[in-house]
């Protein structure tokens, strides 16, 4: 079958209580999933009895969701009764399972192989769940979803955690969370999967195998509840399936979840128009008009090119060692700067085999140190069993020096990525090879990366797009995008710079302005609205211009000879001066951080 997201588990006709009044709708938690991931933009199927004649509260399905499974009276649908007290707290008072108790994992569909996920929401049971898990793996299922409920927690702890091991996502609120694991805190999923415990208007965790990202709630208006943890599964999973980062898919599912529970049942869900937008800061704005004059100057400019990560600071063409030495210095290109008194104290600079090397590019030669004598150095064993007095020597500078600023991240991200693949059994040549045996070899990459430590953690997704950039433009051509895959933008320090002092986003709150003008260190939410801000311009540019995100990333990264950090900007060396805006006291956020 060809679609997204097959949901295992149906609809029901349930009785809701809740702000005083009690109502009858369609619910069903496969009903809620399969309709939130169609409503997101996934194609959606449902394997779930059919009722025969379709009543009036489930005719909208029918047009949304690819809808399968054995046909059955309306009379035999499930049915539940649910109350609502408000808080997030709500009440099963009646549960009947009806058909749905008897579908048969033997009826799915002999071959899943070409959908996206398969989910297996609550069916009465959890060892039916196992059973429909299980049948989907021996049918091709490429990754395998499960969701659960109170009951079943208090009731089938150990058949809930089995469901957990064995299915790649899983998808919880925080008391199911507190029933498996002892608390939410201590949540965390094995490497390479993904789980998503909800926690109501307080937002969402998205855990990653060891890494934990807190989303932030949304304001709403809540009506009722019913069925907003399985909108958040459905919203989020299409995001997955588009390949979105799980963080940046869960920020969706929550603006459609804080919709939805503001009508009546799933009847937000039905709707035929945009999705609502995340939560976002309006401090930075993206500059459409300036956009539009920067992407009409770079689209004649000869000079916007890619670069083909080759010379004397990389590894040489066809080197046995190369790719293991990209996949684990592309992730340590963070944070080459320095903090004096709260302020940016300058870049990293410092002399290296007789050059005096900035930034990035001290990271490149200092990576190249092992490549002849010790080229197990890049592999994933060694690198998660990665010594501080290893590391330093690797960054030495000519004079005895260890220049590199925040080497215990640095060392905290290798042994990251080392314990990840090492736990999965990747090596570079096998994630390679598995991406382009994919019919869409970006997206899996990209996908790979979100359970590698080093990459997971941002989401925006700057090393693992920088790492896939390398990986196309090289000689070696590693990686090649189908037709209409696109590299995410490549943001770091230069290119945000670049993009205040062009003016393609405005900063509009003056205390930001200042802490940006000052230099001075910023809170998490200040670096993130100027970085998201950024992404979405830089996103827009390339599309408008025409050019790959590997042309005008490189062309703005060298733009920090011209409008460098230290001194005053070049203007007349600029390509770009033309059309700029020339806020030249602007300055990137300065926050210490991995993700660039």
């Amino acid at each position: 079958m060809t679609t997204d997201i097959l949901v295992v588990g149906g609809a029901s006709l349930d009785i809701l209580h809740f702000a005083g009044q009690t109502v009858h709708s369609a619910g069903g938690a496969g009903l809620y999933t399969a309709a939130a991931a169609a409503r997101a933009g996934a194609r959606a199927a449902m394997f779930a009895p059919r009722p025969d004649p379709t009543p009036a509260a489930l005719q909208p399905a029918i047009s949304r969701i690819d809808w399968l499974g054995p046909v059955a009276p309306p009379g035999q649908l499930p049915h539940f009764e649910i109350a609502h007290h408000g808080g997030g707290k709500a009440e099963l008072l009646n549960a009947r399972w009806g058909a749905e108790a008897r579908l048969s994992s033997a009826e799915l569909p002999p071959d899943l192989s070409a959908v996206s996920f398969v989910h297996v929401a609550a069916l009465g049971t959890t060892r039916r769940q196992l059973d429909f898990v299980r049948a989907a793996r021996e049918r091709g299922a490429r990754r395998v979803s499960a969701g659960t409920y109170g009951r079943a927690v208090a009731n089938e702890t150990e058949d809930v955690r089995a469901l957990l091991a064995l299915a790649d996502l899983f998808f919880m609120n925080e008391n199911e969370a507190a029933g498996l694991f002892g608390s939410v805190d201590a949540a965390r999923a094995a490497p390479g999967k993904l789980i998503f415990v909800t926690l109501g208007s307080r937002g969402a965790l998205v855990i990653q195998g060891d890494h934990v990202t807190r989303l932030p709630g949304m304001a709403a208006r809540e009506l009722d509840p019913t069925g907003a943890g399985d909108t958040f599964c459905g919203a989020t999973l299409a995001g997955l399936a588009r390949g979105e980062h799980p963080v940046m898919a869960a920020r969706q599912a929550i603006a459609l979840a804080a919709e939805m529970i503001g009508a009546v049942g799933p009847e937000a869900l039905w709707r035929d128009e945009p999705l609502p937008l995340p939560a976002r800061d309006g401090r930075v704005v993206v500059n459409e008009e300036q956009i539009e004059r920067v992407a009409a100057l770079v689209a004649a400019l000869p000079e916007v090119q890619p670069f083909d990560f080759t010379g004397l600071d990389f590894p040489p063409a066809g080197h046995p060692a190369a790719l293991a030495y990209f996949f684990t210095s592309t992730l340590q290109q963070f944070s080459f700067w320095n903090i004096a008194r709260d302020r940016y104290g300058g870049p990293l600079l410092a002399p290296l085999d007789g050059q005096r090397r900035k930034g990035s590019d001290y990271l490149w030669r200092a990576w190249l140190k092992p490549l002849a004598a010790d080229p197990d150095f890049y592999n994933a064993g060694r690198q998660a069993d990665l010594g501080d007095p290893e590391l330093a020597a690797l960054f030495r500078d000519d004079t005895g020096q260890q220049p590199m600023p925040a080497l215990d991240l640095h060392l905290a991200q290798a042994r990251a990525y080392g314990r990840d693949m090492a736990a999965l059994g990747w090596s570079p040549a096998g994630v390679v090879a598995s991406a382009m045996a994919s019919p869409r070899p970006l997206y899996s990459l990209l996908s790979s990366l979100d359970c590698a430590g080093g990459y997971k953690e941002d989401p925006l997704r700057k090393k693992s797009g920088l790492l896939a950039l390398i990986l196309h433009q090289r000689p070696e051509h590693w990686l090649q995008p189908a037709p209409g895959e696109t590299v995410p933008p490549v943001i770091d320090y230069h290119l945000m710079r670049s993009c205040l002092r062009i003016g393609l986003i405005d900063v509009l709150d003056e205390a930001l302005v200042a802490a940006l003008t000052g230099r001075r260190l910023l809170q998490p939410a200040d670096e993130w609205a100027v970085r998201l801000a950024a992404y979405e311009a830089v996103e827009r540019l390339v599309a408008r211009s025409g050019r790959t995100m590997g042309a005008v990333d490189w062309f703005f990264f060298n733009a920090r000879r011209r409008c460098p950090e230290m001194t005053e900007p070049e203007c007349s060396r600029c390509a770009v001066d033309p059309v700029c805006a020339h806020r030249k006291g602007l300055f990137q956020p300065v926050l210490r951080t991995t993700f660039y």
